[in-house]
This record gives structure tokens, sequence and C-alpha cells, in this order.
């Protein structure tokens, strides 16, 4: 038995909540009973319950409390329950049951705390927001100064081409076959008359 991610809910009194609760059996099932609990101080009183005969089927479910509507799919694994109008006194635990016969008859069941409170009260995020902002600036700023630095090598690696041209063009090394000014031709020692 699954309840979700989440294993409370704080909810205003008056309003309407569902509680979630979902079930996996990886041999199937047969006969499969459920049934949702509240822990009225210390005394379990059974909100619903039903046995869902195969995957396939749809569970006809006992409803013994006031305001409580089964909203479960059977196809989804679902055996989730919906509380109406909620009042203070609906605020406690309530613990999802299950049984699987074809599971040995082993016993499955899941917790959810219910708070009932007259208001939410509002969450301050404010260090959260200074937190997240100091840390997005950083992270900015090291991109900042990466993009600044590999931007600089190129613009160095660019000049340093540049330089290697000039030496090049300048070293002296002409083309001396086409006879150019500037040439270091091998003086060709002059004929001796003879």
């Amino acid at each position: 038995m699954l309840v979700g991610k989440i294993p409370f809910l704080q909810a205003v009194n008056g309003s309407t909540v569902m509680l979630p609760c979902s079930y996996a059996s990886c041999i199937g099932i047969k006969d499969l009973y459920f049934n949702w609990q509240f822990n009225d101080n210390g005394t379990m009183q059974k909100v619903c319950d039903s046995v869902i005969a195969s995957e396939t089927s749809v569970p006809k479910v006992t409803i013994y409390r006031e305001r409580v509507e089964f909203v479960g799919m059977n196809r989804a694994n679902n055996i989730s329950i919906l509380l109406w109008n909620i009042t203070f006194e609906d605020g406690g635990e309530y613990t999802c049951f299950g049984r699987n016969p074809k599971e040995k008859g082993r016993n499955h069941s899941a917790i959810f705390h219910l708070d009932v409170v007259e208001e939410l009260r509002v969450v301050d995020n404010t260090l959260t927001i200074m937190i997240a902002s100091a840390v997005g600036g950083a992270i900015a700023a090291l991109m900042g100064f990466m993009l600044l630095k590999n931007f600089t090598l190129y613009v160095l690696s660019k000049l340093e081409e540049r330089n290697k041209e000039c030496l090049v063009t300048s070293s002296g090394i002409d083309n001396t076959e086409n006879g150019l000014s500037g040439s270091k031709a091998d003086s060709k020692p002059t004929p001796k008359k003879k």
C-alpha cells in the first residue's frame, strides 16, 4: 500500500480533500480485501471497506462514515477516498489497509496524516529565495568568467598566428628562382680568365 510521496496533508476546515492510496502486486490480485480506518484517540474506526475480486472487477465499497466517497479505480490500482466538508474532528491518522490472498494473506498498510486547520499559514520563503539567488549569481559569475577566459584565449591565439605569419614572410627566405630583389641567391664565382 502506498499513500504517495507525501504521507500528510494540511487542509482548511470546511474543504474537501482526497486521501490517496494505491496497491501493487507482482503476482496479481484475487479477492483483495481493503479498508480505510480512522484512528480516533487510539480506537480504530472503519471508514470504508470492500473486496476486489480481480484486476478487472469494480469493487462495491461499503462506507461507514458521513461525508466520505470512494474515488478509487481498480484499473489504476487506486483505492483513494474523498472527505467532503472536513471538520476539526476529521483530523488525525488514516490507515489504508490491504490483504491479498494470492500473497498468502500478507497484510499491507500505509498511514496518512490529515491536519485540519482554521487557515493555512503563509510560509516565509525569504531565506530560500536569498540562498537560491546567491547560488544562481555565483553560477552566472562563474559562467561569465569562463566565457571571458575562453574569448581571451581565442584572441591571443589569433594574435599569435598573425605574428607567426609576419615572421615567416620577413625571414628572408624568398623565391630565388624568380630573381626577386633581396633574395639570397648563392653567389657564383666569376669565371677566371686564363
